[in-house]
């Protein structure tokens, strides 16, 4: 009896790796997406694009969480805090990943060790932008008008330390001018006040600055790209008119929370790569004058590791402080 159980216990335990990988096949059951802004904005947009294509992809469901709050802060702390096992993902944005550890006094995640990044999905530039009506139809038009009154003009943005603000903070800072900045609560607030004449410019993302500016109601002066885009080939860089160092990409991509396997994280990347090739899902991006980003995690990481000390410079210099 004896020797007949130990036949049958070596029998079974033969099988238990086969069992053991079969159970351990990622992903078998849905993962959580948390993204750190509101439902409805571009970040929002975006991550239930692309994880609609990735679900297909890994034949589980992905489910967005929007966690917004604190400039980004709250989402991706959670994402910070998750547990590493594949399940718990999200969007890592320009603001809490690159500026806002020059930004606020303490932060609750560190963006360079508590974040593993996976895939860039997206760069896109900015417009700065005018009244239809105003006086002021080039860049230099501005910074002239800017020296001969300083503290005088206004350029509107969605929140403190963002790319509407720290965009119009590294104009300032190129041109040698004096101006003021007027927070809003959100991008599509500020550029109503710049229709109604209440502030005198905006960086705006090219996406939401489009309709504006296609039906006549904003007028474009620049782009922050190094080069033209193809939905306004006749609009010039800020380089072109004069300020190279107002390069300003607005970037997101899909991150996960430290201590993730390489497995995982290769996995991981593979399907948003893959979700990228997506006809509709490029389509969706490019109309919109964005950069479709891809490549691997390493990429990504660079692309992190190189922006926070520059814009961590520019927060520096213009004494930008949270609200």
């Amino acid at each position: 009896m004896k020797r007949r159980e130990l036949i049958q216990w070596a029998g079974s335990a033969a099988l238990l790796p086969a069992f053991s990988q079969a159970q351990e096949k990622y992903p078998s059951r849905p993962i959580t997406w948390i993204c750190p802004y509101a439902a409805g904005g571009n970040a929002d947009t975006r991550s239930r694009q692309v994880a609609k294509v990735m679900s297909e992809i890994l034949s589980q469901p992905i489910l967005i969480d929007n966690k917004a709050g604190a400039g980004g802060n709250i989402g991706t702390e959670m994402i910070a805090r998750g547990k590493p096992d594949g399940y718990t993902v999200g969007m890592g944005n320009f603001a809490p990943l690159a500026v806002n550890h020059a930004l606020f006094k303490k932060l609750n995640f560190d963006p360079f060790n508590d974040i593993v990044p996976i895939t860039l999905i997206e760069r896109g530039p900015l417009i700065l932008m005018v009244r239809a009506d105003s006086p002021y139809k080039s860049v230099k038009d501005i910074v002239n008008a800017a020296k001969a009154s300083p503290g005088s003009l206004s350029y509107a943005s969605g929140g403190i330390g963002g790319t509407h603000h720290l965009s119009g903070a590294l104009f300032e800072h190129s041109a040698e001018i004096d101006m003021i900045h007027a927070p809003y609560k959100s991008g599509a607030a500020g550029a109503t006040d710049l229709m109604s004449g209440q502030v005198h410019m905006m960086f705006e993302q090219m996406y939401s600055a489009m309709p504006a500016i296609k039906g006549g109601r904003l007028r474009a002066l620049a782009i922050t790209s190094k080069t033209r885009s193809p939905l306004l080939p006749d609009l010039p860089t800020m380089g072109e008119q004069g300020y190279p160092a107002v390069e300003v990409l607005n970037w997101q991509g899909l991150v996960g929370p430290k201590g993730m396997s390489a497995e995982l994280i290769k996995t991981l990347s593979a399907a948003c790569n893959k979700a990228l090739q997506d006809p509709d899902l490029r389509e969706k991006m490019l109309s919109q004058g964005n950069e479709i980003g891809g490549g691997a995690p390493e990429q990504f990481a660079a692309l992190i590791k190189s922006e926070a000390p520059r814009w961590g410079k520019v927060v520096r210099a213009a004494k930008i402080e949270p609200e």
